[in-house]
């Protein structure tokens, strides 16, 4: 078995390659060990807490204990389906701000400032709200990722909007334009009432050309023979075989699986390899290093009027809206009630936003446990650039154990001000009068937590991933010993061989990551192509008083 590109993982970055390279006329075969994204459970959006709590969509995979947290083990879903972990995220759809790109190019990831990627965002998506504010000229109208933003008909986002305002913040109507900065309304990669998912959007049309394949397999190692990246190992049906590829091999198994497969490959840091008797191919002390992630908290209020959607929280109205959906594609369903959001600055002196908000009307956990309060609200918040770096290492040799996964969460003292400060500023803005129709008491944390050290606990106890690992291949140039991959993809110091997923980011964007991780993928394929998109010139927005004012 044999193909000309061979892309190890189906998900957000694997689909977009498998798109572009196979419509370029190569012939391309994707490897995925996950099964079929079918089913209500993946494509009502609303149902969005079910996939990914599920071991048939998710790999399963938790931190280490990790020591800043009192040693709680976090749970780190990543997708294992068709689709990857856009078939079982929360369907957010963020781009990042200018000034992360602008950070990756100045960190050593040349040709992947801002100016360049704007290209790839606007080529890879199709915009739905050119006539409900936002800036068309900044986004993409033909591309395959469709873009949209729920109905918004809860009275409470607005209610979050306004208060933004009231507080002294900037309203945007497109934070994915012109000026990420301020409070508006939230994006979501939902089309016709469907979650619009990478499978969707690039994998499903792309499989409809004779020359794109999907096998599924298990992968264990990339096959490399005089310093060349061959083929990839793969299990299926209980057999190891080899398939081949004739020009390059491609990972993208996630931030958390690319980086495994390299070390179980031979290429990594030297010491580490040894220890688990792992042949040395190249000596990249930067594989697994550098790993990053989101950490949020909600603030939950209690409503005191009846208008959340913990009336629905119950079989009757579940059954009733998955009805509606399954019939319609129309409903409650049809969205992932994220429908409002905020990036904002923390302090003066911070050039642009680095704290991000998810508005939900409803107070409910990831786990689908709803506040024993009943009617309430919640933000979900948290800093957007923690200096915290933690690492994703080898458990054994054994390409079927989990790796082991270090975030070393909160390991800084600007993780806990910068958590202490969310939680301040998000009360303040829950206090303004937009809310006061609304707000009955503060659930969590309570109004007893107020000082440093009981918010501290608080932060200790409660504090959650985002899902958003990134880092772990770093992005630089070819002369840094710590970077994997060089701007064009490839992994330094071996031939045919590139990595394109979230891994790759030298530095995590603002907001969630399946949008850069998709961008990546698009970016990649043209680089493999060798060919580029002119760079824009568009001047994104940057608040004018951002060293003297903190709004």
């Amino acid at each position: 078995m044999n193909a000309d590109y061979v892309i190890v993982g189906a998900g957000s970055a694997g689909c977009a390659l498998a798109y572009r390279l196979s419509e370029a006329g190569h012939r391309v075969l994707v490897i995925e060990h996950g099964g079929t994204d079918a089913g209500p459970l993946i494509q009502m959006p609303a149902a969005l807490s079910y996939p990914m709590n599920m071991g048939l969509y998710d790999w399963g995979y938790k931190s280490q204990p990790e020591p800043h947290l009192g040693g709680r083990q976090l749970v780190t879903p990543r997708g294992k389906v068709v689709g990857g972990s856009s078939s079982i995220n929360g369907m957010v759809y963020v781009r990042g701000h200018a000034g992360d790109y602008d950070h990756w190019a100045a960190s050593g990831a040349q040709g992947w400032g801002y100016a360049d990627v704007l290209p790839y965002f606007k080529r890879m998506e199709s915009w739905h709200e050119g006539g409900h504010g936002g800036d068309a000229t900044w986004r993409g109208n033909d591309g395959p990722l469709h873009i949209s933003r729920g109905p918004r008909n809860n009275p409470l986002h607005n209610a979050f909007v306004n208060a933004g305002s009231q507080a002294g913040y900037p309203v945007t109507d497109d934070y994915n334009g012109h000026q990420q900065e301020g409070f508006g309304p939230m994006e979501q990669t939902v089309y016709k009432g469907r979650r619009w998912s990478a499978a969707n959007a690039y994998l499903r049309p792309a499989l409809q050309r004779p020359n794109c394949t999907l096998t599924r397999a298990f992968a264990r190692r990339v096959v490399i023979e005089q310093g060349r990246a061959v083929g990839v190992e793969v299990e299926r049906g209980g057999k190891v075989e080899v398939i081949r590829a004739n020009n390059e091999v491609i990972l993208s198994a996630s931030s958390l699986n690319s980086p495994k497969l390299l070390m179980l490959s031979g290429i990594g840091p030297a010491a580490h390899l040894a220890e688990h008797g792992i042949d040395l191919v190249a000596d990249r002390p930067g594989v697994g290093q550098n790993l990053q992630d989101h950490l949020e908290l909600y603030l939950q209020m209690a409503c005191s009027q009846p208008i959340t959607l913990f009336k629905h929280w119950n079989l009757f109205s579940k059954a009733m809206i998955g009805a509606q959906w399954l019939f319609t594609k129309t409903g409650l369903g049809a969205s992932n009630q994220f429908e409002s959001a905020a990036f904002i600055r923390s302090q003066a002196g911070v050039d642009y936003p680095d704290i991000q908000y998810h508005f939900l009307p409803m107070a409910v956990r990831y786990d689908g446990q709803a506040a024993a309060e009943g009617h309430g609200f919640q933000a979900h918040v948290g800093p957007m650039r923690s200096p915290s770096r933690g690492a994703v290492t080898l458990a054994s040799a054994d390409p079927k154990e989990a790796p082991n996964i270090l975030f070393n969460y909160m390991s800084s003292e600007q993780d806990w001000q910068d958590f202490r400060r969310c939680i301040r500023l998000t009360r303040e803005i829950f206090d303004q009068e937009a809310f006061k129709p609304f707000v009955k008491s503060e659930i969590q944390p309570g109004v007893d937590l107020q000082n440093d050290d009981e918010l501290d606990s608080f932060i200790r106890e409660h504090v959650e991933s985002a899902f958003h690992p990134c880092g772990t291949c770093r992005m630089g140039a070819a002369n840094d010993p710590t970077s994997v991959v060089d701007p064009e993809c490839r992994v330094i110091g071996v031939d045919g061989l590139r990595v394109a997923d979230s891994s790759i980011f030298p530095r995590i964007t603002n907001g969630n990551l399946n949008g850069p991780s998709i961008m990546t993928g698009e970016k990649a394929a043209d680089h493999i192509l060798d060919r580029s998109l002119p760079s824009s010139n568009a001047e994104p927005w940057f608040h004018p008083d951002w060293q003297g004012s903190q709004r």
